[in-house]
């Protein structure tokens, strides 16, 4: 795969992981007729951002690190 294709598919990962933690930000908002309140809120978007946030930083790891060997570059083990 072209470097510049794994590049683009690393971007649009990073999106849906971001498009995850929206859809789970949304879906715990505070309602007026029951459900979650304003503080589990707060700690769900946080521990879900800090989850997501992981997940981007191990995929943008392991991505560089296939890149550089598919450049044949030597990678200490």
């Amino acid at each position: 795969m072209p470097p510049r294709i794994a590049r683009f598919q690393q971007f649009i990962n990073g999106l849906s992981l971001g498009a995850i933690y929206a859809l789970i930000a949304i879906a715990s908002l505070p309602r007026s007729t029951g459900g979650i309140d304003g503080t589990l809120a707060a700690v769900t978007w946080i521990s879900v951002g800090f989850a997501v946030l992981g997940l981007i930083g191990v995929h943008v790891l392991i991505a560089r690190g296939l890149l550089a060997i598919a450049r044949g570059e030597r990678r200490a083990v």
